[in-house]
């Protein structure tokens, strides 16, 4: 099927592609500076949906019908399985603790990209008047506020968001 975009829709998808861009690049670089390993797996399946949301929106610019499941095992896992700070490994035995003041920064630095991620395709969903891209903007804002979860998750687990 060929989706026709209005000149709005096209103009909020190509936003969209450049904010989620920049979401594939931060969770990578984030992922190689992170720290903590359970950390930098968390940042590298992230970047992988991110991967996978762009996919979508290029796919509606296209005027193509986007495929909203994730196309690999690896990248669906993270939705099946739920993967929370609580996974992480938290012995008395490990050597190292990770609470480091540099993943604390990273993940400040991606809640907040994931709020205003979020809030934005909030906008587009409202502001689309094909189906079919709507239904795809909030399947990504529902993985958006997610992403902001996990991260929100790890960072309480750690001591780093205090929400008394």
């Amino acid at each position: 099927m060929n989706i026709n975009l209005s000149q709005k829709e096209r103009m909020l998808l190509e936003d969209g592609r450049t904010q989620e861009d920049l979401c594939v690049k931060k969770y990578q670089s984030f992922s190689n500076q992170a720290e903590d390993p359970e950390l930098k797996r968390l940042f590298t399946k992230l970047a992988a949906e991110e991967h996978h949301h762009l996919d979508i929106i290029n796919n509606l610019l296209e005027g193509k019908s986007p495929n909203l499941s994730h196309g690999n095992k690896d990248e669906s896992s993270l939705s099946n399985n739920k993967i929370t700070a609580s996974d992480a490994p938290h012995t008395s035995e490990s050597p190292i603790s990770f609470n480091s003041a540099n993943d604390k920064i990273l993940l400040q630095d991606l809640l907040s990209t994931e709020k205003y991620v979020s809030n934005f395709y909030d906008t587009s969903v409202f502001e689309s008047a094909n189906k079919e891209v709507r239904e795809a903007l909030q399947h990504i804002q529902r993985e958006e506020q997610r992403h902001g979860e996990l991260l929100f998750n790890y960072m309480n687990s750690h001591g780093m968001y205090d929400v008394k």
